[in-house]
């Protein structure tokens, strides 16, 4: 199982990084869908080649072609539009806020699975991506579709510790390539 082996990959002064990716993934209430269109998504901001490698044999596993597809395109989407707004929103000029984005969103209106799954993702990544317009625009979003607080809840705390583990993974291979250097 890819989800044991992203485990005993961590450090031990890690260890509480496992232990969450563990309880998080392992013994999640969200269903398999919520779930693992989170993780993939996730897994493809927070950067770590060697995370998504282990994770995504399983999302795609898990996960139906269309919500493999959209959790991608949740990703590959906030890659963009939390830089944007992120950098609008950062701008000390208003002014910026009444210009149109310009920036196709198409996937948005028709993701290929349930609204409320694509923005869950949305919402993950942009936490990731640290965009608090896009985490405020997609917790709206979520809550109006009545999806529970403990469910967004949930995808956040997924989206940190996937990001935890991939900023350790990559960390410890830079160090251990630094150690063979020298």
């Amino acid at each position: 199982m890819a989800l044991a082996e992203l485990a005993s990959a961590l450090p031990e002064y890690a260890k509480d990084l496992r232990l969450n990716l563990s309880s998080l993934l392992g013994n999640s209430q969200l269903p398999q869908q919520r779930l693992w269109g989170t993780v993939l998504a996730c897994a493809m901001a927070a950067r770590s080649p060697r995370m998504l490698a282990e994770l995504e044999p399983e999302a795609r596993e898990k996960l139906s072609a269309e919500a493999y597809t959209a959790a991608k395109s949740a990703a590959a989407l906030m890659a963009m539009t939390n830089v944007y707004y992120r950098a609008r929103h950062m701008l000390s000029d208003p002014e910026y806020g009444k210009l149109r984005a310009g920036l196709r969103m198409n996937v948005i209106r028709d993701p290929g699975v349930e609204r409320a799954d694509f923005e869950l993702w949305s919402l993950a990544v942009s936490a990731v991506n640290g965009c608090g317009a896009c985490l405020d625009s997609h917790e709206q979003a979520l809550r109006k579709a009545d999806v529970d607080r403990e469910t967004i809840q949930t995808a956040l705390r997924i989206a940190a510790v996937l990001q935890a583990v991939g900023t350790t993974l990559e960390s410890e291979a830079v160090l251990a390539a630094e150690t063979v250097a020298h």
